[in-house]
């Protein structure tokens, strides 16, 4: 065999080889873990909560359709497979709150305020829900 194929093969070998190795992580540069969302590794870990967050989106979309009845039952199903996912619970208060229902609303926004208070962002969202829930007890 010639010495330029044999090279050639080595090379490749060598390539095979180093394509299969962790990539070096540079001194200040975030790792894979520091960059992934939370919810995004639940969902390459855990199927379920995959499965969980389709139906929170599809809850999502019924409640902007302004069918809660239909969010409350995909919703729950959610809530079965993943219920540490504080959105579920928002919205399902949203559904329960488009219904009129002070009380299950303010149940299910206490639980997302559980699960979403390291989210200062969905705080937000969870507090003016909250404010909507206290109007519609009165």
């Amino acid at each position: 065999m010639p010495i330029k194929a044999i090279q050639i093969i080595c090379l490749v070998l060598l390539a095979a080889l180093l394509a299969g190795c962790p990539k070096p992580i540079l001194k200040g540069e975030p790792s894979e873990a520091e960059v992934t969302t939370p919810s995004e590794a639940a969902v390459e870990v855990n199927p379920r909560a995959a499965a969980s967050l389709q139906l929170t989106d599809q809850g999502r979309r019924l409640i902007e359709d302004r069918q809660p009845d239909k969010a409350i039952r995909l919703l729950e199903q959610a809530v079965s497979l993943h219920p540490t996912n504080g959105q579920n619970y928002y919205y399902l208060s949203e559904a329960w709150l488009m219904k009129g229902s002070a009380a299950q609303a303010k149940e299910f926004n206490q639980l997302a305020e559980i699960h979403l208070k390291e989210d200062s962002e969905w705080m937000i969202r969870v507090a003016s829900q909250a404010d909507r829930i206290a109007e519609l007890e009165k």
